[in-house]
């Protein structure tokens, strides 16, 4: 695969046109990467946006990861846990000879530095912080988490690359880490905000000896380098795709999957099911705080209308209302009769009832995921037939993941998750998070759910949590979507998943 100096990175350039972007030149090995944006942090303790875990997975690990099926499988840890008959205690080995990009050799004290922040300061550490009595070294390469309760998705955090129990030298470890230092296959050789992220091969990266299932196994280093580039128009992220810039492009509108299917440069994936659309609610501050307002958001929302807008085919959505889809063990129907009401004038009644003073409802929102903003559009004009006031607030992802972290901010924002293996890790659930969500019922129901390790009774559980989403309105589920992404031909080695990786990707052609 040779190109002359201009390129893909000068037609790249030439495509952005009337931005900064200019890369350096392709080099034979080189993928690059269409994404919806630039990572805020490259610190994947920090956040729990996909941008960000798809980037730092590159380079930081974690004791633990999944495998093809979502079963928890062993990363950095030599296997899987000893665990204790009281479910309290975590007895992990760590594996020997794992360096770290700056040379050091990993041992106990850095994996027991790195948890103690990541419960510190991370989304879903702090999900568990106050369940986990200590984290000690109890062996040069052994770590013992001794747990104050039994808390069953424990395993399940400690291997999800979002808001991630990154492992890094204990000498780096503070409140920020501003140059982020890991044991993975590549490191991080340049990074021009709103441009590029470029790694390279680690060339002291330690594989895991297991065939590659998923993201566990071994990770085989097969580019030279990758390239993350922030590209924030999803028209562009197809264009330039089948132009032949971009080795694969995350997030890709629905109506360009016939053009992707019909190119003789790139083709399409389809990810089904990938995952749901949320309505997250501010319940720490402002309008929503009040359940018959909340109630009538909910009731005036006209789901099949969003997801059409949002996706224009229904081969690209579901209109359902269960947390999760057909053939997962988490499915149930209960509180469903209260999603896709589509009822403007059951919305106006509660507002009356609730004495509604026309005060904005604020809906955050960006365009860099275009269904988010197409959904919030319909949202809109239902919500304003049903008597609120809106206000559409659009701005970019970066702003966005900053502003939802104020509560004195917005009413709700517009965000989408995959189907996760584990119930708890969608922190939404959790009275930690960012909405805030909280009442004495549901959080009887989260302890009785994440202290229960029977499987049957867990199922049982959630049901009762899924009822609890909808009577309360803890948040807004609106449907299911599958998920478009491209990759140009002769690329192979992409896993399907929500966070694709591409250290097992064969370059060659």
């Amino acid at each position: 695969m040779m190109l002359d100096t201009f390129g893909k990175a000068g037609l790249l350039a030439a495509l952005l046109a009337g931005t900064s972007l200019a890369l350096p030149a392709y080099a034979e090995g080189t993928l690059d990467i269409a994404m919806i944006g630039e990572p805020d942090t490259l610190d994947p303790m920090m956040s729990t946006k996909g941008v960000v875990s798809i980037a730092t997975q590159h380079f930081i690990e974690t004791l633990y990861t999944f495998d093809s099926a979502w079963n928890i499988a062993p990363l950095l840890a030599v296997d899987m846990p000893e665990i204790s008959e009281d479910g309290l205690s975590y007895k992990i080995a760590i594996r020997e000879g794992i360096t770290f990009h700056d040379g050091s050799t990993m041992d106990a004290q850095d994996v027991v530095a790195s948890l103690d922040r990541w419960l510190e300061v991370a989304t879903r550490g702090k999900l568990v912080a106050a369940k986990v009595a200590s984290v000690e070294a109890t062996g040069d390469y052994e770590v013992t988490i001794t747990m104050s309760e039994p808390y069953s998705p424990l395993l399940s955090l400690l291997a999800f690359s979002n808001s991630a129990a990154a492992i890094y030298p204990e000498e780096i470890i503070g409140e920020s880490i501003d140059e982020p230092i890991g044991t993975g296959p590549y490191m991080v050789a340049e990074h021009v905000p709103d441009r590029y992220l470029r790694v390279v091969r680690f060339d002291d990266y330690v594989s895991r000896d297991e065939p590659s299932d998923g993201a566990s196994g071994a990770r085989q280093q097969i580019p030279d380098e990758i390239r993350f580039v922030p590209v924030p128009d999803a028209n562009t992220r197809v264009e330039g795709l089948l132009s032949g810039q971009f080795d694969f492009a995350d997030s890709l509108p629905a109506e360009s999957y016939a053009r992707l299917e019909g190119s003789d440069t790139a083709e399409p994936i389809l990810q089904k099911p990938f995952g749901w659309p949320i309505f997250a609610i501010n319940h720490k501050a402002g309008l929503l705080t009040d359940l018959p307002i909340r109630q009538a958001v909910q009731a005036a929302l006209p789901i099949d209308d969003m997801l059409f807008a949002a996706f224009g085919d229904d081969t690209f959505f579901q209109v359902d209302g269960p947390m999760y889809p057909e053939g997962w063990a988490w499915r149930n129907e209960a509180g469903t009769e209260s999603f896709n009401q589509n009822d403007q004038a059951k919305a106006r009644a509660l507002l009356e009832e609730a004495g509604y003073d026309g005060t904005p409802l604020r809906i955050l929102t960006s365009r860099q995921y275009e269904f988010h903003y197409k959904m919030a559009e319909v949202a809109r004009m239902a919500l304003e037939a049903a008597g609120f006031a809106v206000q559409m607030d659009v701005v970019d992802w970066a702003t966005l993941g900053q502003r939802r972290n104020d509560p004195a901010l917005w009413d709700i924002y517009i965000t989408h998750s995959p189907f996760l293996p584990e119930p708890s890790l969608t922190s939404l659930y959790d009275a930690t998070s960012r909405l805030g969500w909280t009442n004495p019922e549901k959080e009887e129901i989260m302890k009785a759910f994440t202290t229960e390790t029977d499987p049957a009774k867990r199922q049982e559980i959630f049901a009762q949590l899924q009822e609890q989403v909808f009577t309360d309105v803890g948040f807004i589920k609106i449907g299911a979507f599958n998920a478009l992404t491209g990759q140009r031909h002769g690329l192979t080695g992409v896993t399907d998943t929500p966070w694709p990786f591409f250290w097992n990707s064969d370059v060659s052609e």
